[in-house]
């Protein structure tokens, strides 16, 4: 089955707040497809309203490859609007008639990602109203003029609201895509692209709306006592014990305030901590299992593999490559 973007293109547009995206996407099909991962075939389409080219930001012309006509019985899986250099409006004004049709797209439920300034065709669109979004921050007090019903996030590198998603920078973005990644290719092979694109390791986020809140205070301590004793063997009904509660109370409560199992946190933060070691310090791959609370070396080994895509010792020696002296 044919995974579908369209990347629509804009005059004075950003080109490699496309291109990258692109690339991220192609990336990821083709460490699946060398993995035997079932895929879906990923086809881009360079999309303009009217006119068969664009002008670029640098200069020179960017070619569509189809038009929104000929899109009409194209099942779309994700739409691409691009970062504008300087004032949006030229832009926003001669592509008028993407408006509409990104409006049918939502309706749709399609996914749309945004790169800074580009995120105003969705606000003009109407998308935003009431919604989260962030652009670009020389942007923000404009945008706030131009679409006062929208809830601008100024402290937010990227935002979603359903299914769109705004960065505030080519480099949100690429964070944005990585966990679209996630979704459409799963864990492991969005971790690989992050090797691949990112010049250091971070922690893999999925682009999801903002994570659940803990308003549970029992769960918010339960996290910072797993957080500090993560060398330690971890019996539940003990720690559900030692904080009043039952351990299924403590299991339901977990899960309904960060919106993960207790066991899928624990192992999480250990790998994160893992990772760190391997990062920062000489120790072997068993002392390394043994400070993040693993009772096996060759367990930990089987399940640092599974978990991240590639062995300890592999990942120590990309994160050591990328490290600067």
């Amino acid at each position: 089955m044919t995974f579908n973007v369209v990347l629509l293109l804009c005059e004075g547009m950003l080109i490699s707040s496309s291109t990258l995206a692109a690339e991220i996407l192609l990336f990821a099909q083709s460490m699946a497809r060398a993995q035997r991962h079932p895929i879906r075939e990923i086809k881009l389409h360079w999309v303009v309203d009217h006119g068969h080219q664009v002008r670029c930001s640098a200069g020179f012309a960017v070619p569509a490859t189809t038009t929104l006509a000929a899109l009409a019985d194209t099942s779309i899986d994700l739409v691409h609007l691009p970062a504008l250099w300087r004032n949006p409006r030229p832009a926003l004004a001669r592509h008028r008639d993407y408006l509409p049709w990104l409006v049918e797209q939502q309706q749709r439920n399609t996914p749309i990602t945004a790169v800074g300034t580009g995120v105003c065709f969705l606000a003009a669109a109407g998308l935003l109203d009431g919604r989260a979004a962030t652009t670009h921050w020389h942007y923000f007090d404009q945008m706030q003029r131009d679409y006062p019903a929208l809830q601008l996030q100024r402290q937010l590198f990227a935002t979603r609201a359903g299914n769109l998603y705004c960065a505030a920078s080519v480099n949100a973005m690429a964070e944005v895509m990585m966990g679209l990644v996630e979704r459409v290719f799963g864990r492991i092979i969005a971790r690989q692209a992050q090797r691949n694109f990112f010049h250091e390791i971070r922690h893999l986020a999925a682009a999801e709306e903002s994570p659940p809140r803990l308003a549970d205070e029992t769960v918010l301590q339960v996290q910072i006592w797993l957080q500090d004793n993560l060398q330690k063997a971890v019996v539940f009904s003990e720690l559900a014990a030692q904080f009043g509660l039952t351990t299924r109370t403590l299991n339901r409560r977990f899960k309904q305030a960060s919106g993960q199992t207790l066991g899928d946190y624990l192992l999480e933060r250990r790998m994160q901590f893992c990772c760190e070691l391997l990062r920062d310090s000489d120790l072997n791959i068993g002392e390394v299992a043994a400070r993040a609370g693993f009772d096996s070396a060759s367990w930990f080994a089987r399940r640092f593999k599974h978990w991240s895509g590639s062995t300890a010792s592999e990942y120590r020696k990309t994160v050591r490559a990328k490290l600067f002296t």
